[in-house]
């Protein structure tokens, strides 16, 4: 992928730090309904994405109610999401699913510090991570990452945590998390991420 199609990747991907935003707003449980909602809407949306045949479908039906120009409006933002869509995700759930399960999932179970930082870091480390990777990145490891790109990771994770949970734990949660980045963890790096740091900074804040 294109660095210019990875900014566009990376910029959608930021609207993640709503979550933390409305956390620090608003408090647990409007955060836990704008998550659990989105969830449930990401969901429902899904068929339409991944089956080519239900989106032709609706499209007919639109042309049927709505200007041309809403229906050509439609197919530039399908387009420049398909764009920044990797080929292995064209067929499969797609990443927000899983963010937004990762999300609900860090709020519910664990302390306001540790789920604000995990799902800031998730978020900004990842984005961080992929545009350094892909524009200073000159030492290459055999899976495509990057040693300036997992740096990146584990910088953004220090300069985030610290003053949120110490520098021990932050150290900690920080490489736990450019591990889970680095390896991709299943089932999706968008949801092994922020629970690999979520859990490393509650087990060592027990310290």
């Amino acid at each position: 992928m294109s660095i210019k199609r990875e900014l566009k990747r990376k910029a959608l991907h930021l609207t993640g730090l709503t979550v933390p935003a409305v956390y620090l707003l608003l408090g647990k449980t409007y955060t836990l309904t704008f998550v659990g909602v989105a969830f449930i809407l990401f969901v429902v949306l899904e068929p339409f994405r991944v089956i080519e045949e239900w989106r032709d479908r609706i499209k007919k039906e639109l042309n049927l109610y709505v200007s041309p120009e809403v229906v050509e409006k439609i197919e530039l933002l399908e387009n420049h999401i398909n764009d920044i869509t990797r080929e292995h995700e064209r067929n499969r759930v797609a990443a927000h699913i899983y963010f937004a399960a990762a999300s609900f999932i860090v709020v519910y179970f664990f302390p306001e510090e540790v789920a604000i930082g995990a799902i800031t870091l998730a978020t900004l480390g990842d984005a961080l991570a992929a545009i350094i990777g892909k524009t200073f990145g000159r030492h290459r490891f055999s899976n495509g990452k990057s040693v300036e790109g997992s740096l990146a990771y584990f910088i953004t994770g220090m300069a985030l945590l610290t003053p949120l949970v110490g520098p021990f734990p932050a150290f900690a949660g920080s490489l736990a998390g450019t591990i889970a980045e680095f390896y991709n963890l299943p089932p999706d790096d968008n949801f092994s991420n922020q629970l690999a740091v979520a859990l490393t900074l509650y087990l060592f804040l027990q310290l």
